[in-house]
């Protein structure tokens, strides 16, 4: 876990959430789905002026309403008193009536009129005879508002089949302008300027685009009593705007990290000219080479603070301007330099890093194996044992300061590949073995593909015994900012690994005597053409890799 002390912000409690329930009613039509939306009041305390979904906060008589609801025999207590929350809900802002009568009828515009939004919604419809139809409503996704918001709600956004026979008419206090819209004319709209939604609402139009039909979201809904998607955004600086992001996105991670308790301060923008904080004692700083394999540009990090000096990590291509770049970020202090593995957008940078130090400190990894292509030769001044543990430490008047580094080999992506853990902040240093948004290339004959997903199973053992919360790769933001969420991604990318595996078998034994050109057409039929000339390289790991098992 990350020490607090470390942390670049001061922490801050980030706002209570309060319970809420919304529901998206939804209908066919000849346009295909719908969905009911209505405008918020430009006053409102939350969303002004924003297209909603009807919903609001979960009181204390929808909880004690149990009785006056139908439910499934699989609904919690918890989803049914969300639901006839969303029902008061819908009827109170829209006029909408969720309900049956004992006898299985649905109510209609009768119920409706001896209804009266302002008073006890529940105790009225049992004196009407009319049941909630709890039943009917199901849990499509849990939001909960981001921690930099003011007002925070913790909310499940509800689904339910527009009642037959009824027409919503807004309260003109909360809501106003009761629409029925496409998701995908919602979003165009949006995009357009004319349709204000907010995050939660963009994305779950943007999920409700895989939909034709209410009967498939109902169904994709009721196959689980859980959320389809469980989201609690962060947000930071991209291209000068606010921009946010769910936990599944590539900058989630860094986020989380930097600003841990919703700070907006973070800026997403790649550049290679300034180091970007990422803790206290750890900063990183973009090799100027971006391209088709390495991304925005190679990562080159720094570990350590004033106090201690730093260790620099992958200084990255013998490119002048960057290396001095890294050196004045780390004041000219030095102490050693690390290679994650010998590839040349990774290692030439070492010797003219070390040149431009006065304490000339050790270049350390893994020399190059013999199986390394010529312009991935590397030998460092010393050898890191796996296991090893090499440290930074100073006594200063603040505190004691330690920051030690645990070498992990990880043979794979290249012979000579291995990871570094800092230990006191759960954090790791992946090189290239695992990357942010793409999976890496493993190249025979240095790249092995059974050893890679081996050294996996390490990193992902390793994430358990050091409580490791973020991975740092060599190309793209920083992984990870969920409980679980390090190991969670190792295993998502080996499952990827072996489901490509299967693909390529099928194409094996498909074309028997097919040659790779033939194999990778069919097993990265998913991937565009243009990128098959590199896939290959991975596809002949596999088919080494399968050879291997199968003799």
């Amino acid at each position: 876990m990350t020490r607090p002390s470390q942390l670049i912000h001061p922490q801050r409690a980030p706002a209570t959430t309060r319970p809420a329930a919304t529901v998206l009613l939804l209908r066919d039509s000849a346009q295909g789905l719908q969905v009911l939306m209505t405008r918020r009041s430009m006053t409102a305390s939350f969303a002004p002026g924003a297209y909603v979904f009807p919903g609001g906060g979960v009181d204390a008589l929808d909880a004690a309403s149990h009785a006056q609801a139908r439910r499934r025999t699989t609904q919690s207590d918890l989803h049914l008193t969300q639901a006839i929350a969303a029902i008061r809900e819908s009827f109170e802002e829209l006029g909408v009536l969720l309900a049956r009568h004992a006898d299985g009828r649905p109510a209609d515009q009768t119920d409706i009129a001896a209804l009266s939004r302002g008073a006890p919604f529940a105790a009225q419809c049992q004196a009407q005879g009319l049941l909630l139809a709890a039943d009917e409503v199901f849990v499509l996704a849990h939001w909960i508002t981001d921690r930099d918001l003011p007002r925070r709600f913790d909310v499940p956004f509800l689904v339910a089949r527009m009642p037959q026979g009824q027409e919503p008419v807004a309260d003109e206090s909360e809501q106003f302008e009761p629409v029925w819209i496409s998701p995908v004319d919602a979003l165009t709209r949006h995009k357009a300027g004319d349709f204000f939604i907010i995050f939660p609402t963009i994305r779950t139009l943007e999920r409700l685009l895989s939909f034709t039909q209410v009967d498939e979201v109902l169904q994709a809904c009721a196959a689980t009593e859980e959320p389809l998607w469980t989201s609690c955004p962060r947000a930071g600086w991209l291209a000068g705007r606010e921009a946010r992001y769910m936990e599944h996105e590539s900058p989630f991670g860094e986020l989380a990290m930097t600003s841990p308790d919703g700070q907006i301060m973070h800026t997403l923008d790649w550049q290679c000219e300034q180091p970007v904080a990422l803790l206290k004692n750890v900063m990183r700083l973009t090799a100027p080479n971006p391209g088709f394999m390495t991304g925005p540009g190679t990562n080159s990090y720094l570990v350590g603070d004033p106090n201690t000096g730093y260790i620099a990590i992958d200084p990255g291509p013998a490119d002048p301007e960057h290396l001095e770049r890294l050196w004045r970020a780390a004041g000219g202090d030095i102490r050693f330099i690390v290679c994650t593995h010998s590839h040349p957008d990774h290692s030439p940078g070492a010797l003219p890093l070390q040149a431009l130090c006065t304490q000339k400190p050790p270049i350390l990894g893994l020399p190059s194996a013999p199986t390394a292509r010529a312009a991935s030769e590397f030998t460092p001044d010393q050898l890191l044992l796996n296991n090893e543990l090499f440290k930074l430490s100073a006594i200063s008047l603040e505190a004691n300061l330690t920051h030690t580094l645990k070498v992990i080999h990880t043979p794979g992506h290249a012979a000579n590949h291995l990871c570094l853990v800092l230990l006191e902040d759960g954090l790791l240093f992946s090189g290239d073995h695992i990357l942010n948004g793409s999976t890496t290339v493993i190249d025979p004959p240095d790249g092995d593909m059974t050893a890679y997903l081996d050294s996996l199973d390490v990193l992902s053992a390793a994430c358990t015994e050091h409580a490791i919360e973020f991975i740092l790769p060599a190309h793209g933001y920083v992984m990870g900012g969920t409980q679980g969420e390090a190991p969670a991604a190792i295993a998502h990318l080996k499952a990827h690994r072996l489901k490509r595996e299967a693909k390529i078998l099928k194409a094996m034994q498909a074309q028997p005597q097919g040659t790779l050109d033939d194999w990778v057409a069919l097993a990265y039929d998913d991937v565009p053409p243009r990128l098959w000339p590199v896939a290959k390289r991975s596809l002949m790991a596999h088919v080494d890799r399968l050879n291997s098992l199968q003799g």
